[in-house]
């Protein structure tokens, strides 16, 4: 199977669909084709071999299908349904039919596509963010834990995928003046960052906070379903982009609200969360991973670049994730705020507003004095 046995593949599975279901729907990203058809959704990958990603053999394909089941099980178990083989050639497939599989699809409960967060980010409700924040500190305090015979997360494995983004882009991109010229100073940010943090992301392995995440933690992966919250399409296909520090997870979505112009809905997640969680200490690492993510999206941007042509909306995407690293990496300055007063006088709500306004990490003497003793 290449590019062109896998599109005419998708587009006869298409008109056949269209020939007996309503509302069939075709979605294309970088690296897989799901067809939208009745109520279910059917997602085929795409045989590439990127590099941070190998789909190139059947093998390997239906591998990552039973993946992609496993771990997005964990948040949603009825969207999941299970790997269906398609078989028959290109020029007639068929599902399960009968024969040899030529191709596999991950089978999911369709949802509706307008209920995406990336599509109505006005969605994003105080509330919602709330939810938000407790369900994904719930999810990360259930997760396996990276132990000391798994290779993950070291910090050699850290740098790695970011250094490769560099990389990556440039073999890419027929890059316009200056951009190379910024992508060595990101480059070289990270890595004195990096040099900076070690002894850090050691100890934060050390500790149990790298984990088996979702690794792919946007609004573009979130949705609402009748009030519910959906969160899918985890990464299955490199398990060092998704056995990560969970703060390099939450750093992903926070600089995704910073791009679409959020910020107060990021401050307010990041607040409940370390609420929650209390990983406070996980802080010194929040702008080098909010820099790496936003060259992760850099990087998506950059493919499509290359498969679409210049005159695309995703040159304006690369533009804008590459301005949105170089954000990250200027020094700001810090002030302390101190609020005191009699019990019920208001401290908290007022705290709780200039944080997200301002913005400002909240610290909330009852709750970390309950927090150390165990409560």
């Amino acid at each position: 199977m290449n590019l062109q046995d896998h599109q005419r593949l998708v587009t006869n599975l298409y008109r056949d669909f269209s020939g007996r279901l309503p509302d069939v729907r075709l979605l294309e990203t970088h690296i897989s084709s799901v067809i939208l058809a009745g109520d279910r959704a059917y997602k085929i990958k795409k045989p590439l071999d990127l590099g941070f990603l190998d789909f190139s053999t059947l093998a390997q394909r239906r591998h990552f299908c039973a993946e992609e089941v496993r771990l997005n099980r964990r948040l949603e178990p009825d969207i999941y349904l299970g790997v269906v083989a398609i078989t028959g050639d290109p020029a007639a497939p068929e599902l399960e039919g009968a024969g040899p599989a030529i191709e596999y699809a991950v089978l999911m409960r369709r949802f509706s596509q307008d209920g995406l967060l990336s599509e109505h980010p006005q969605r994003l409700t105080p509330d919602l963010v709330g939810q938000t924040a407790q369900r994904l500190a719930r999810f990360h305090g259930e997760i396996a834990r990276c132990t000391g015979d798994r290779p993950f997360g070291t910090p050699e494995r850290v740098l790695s995928p970011m250094l490769q983004n560099f990389e990556q882009i440039r073999g890419l991109l027929d890059p316009a003046p200056g951009v190379l010229e910024r992508l060595e100073h990101l480059e070289q940010w990270t890595e004195t960052q990096y040099r900076l943090l070690q002894p850090l992301l050691d100890e934060r392995r050390r500790k149990g906070h790298v984990r088996e995440c979702h690794g792919d933690l946007h609004l573009g992966n979130m949705a609402l379903e009748d009030g519910r919250l959906i969160i899918f399409d985890g990464i299955e296909f490199n398990p060092d982009l998704r056995w990560i520090d969970t703060i390099n997870e939450l750093a992903f979505l926070l600089m995704d609200l910073d791009r679409r112009g959020l910020e107060t809905a990021g401050w307010r997640l990041l607040n409940d969360y370390l609420e929650i969680t209390g990983d406070y200490p996980g802080l010194r690492l929040l702008r080098f991973y909010q820099c790496y993510r936003a060259m992760v999206r850099a990087k998506v941007a950059a493919i499509r670049l290359r498969q679409e042509g210049t005159d695309s909306e995703s040159a304006s995407l690369f533009s804008g994730y590459l301005q949105q690293a170089e954000f990250y990496t200027r020094p700001q300055a810090g002030a302390l705020l101190i609020t005191h007063g009699f019990s019920g006088s208001g401290k908290s709500t007022i705290a709780g507003r200039l944080a997200a306004e301002l913005p400002a990490i909240r610290l909330r003497s009852d709750v970390e004095r309950k927090r150390l003793a165990g409560m």
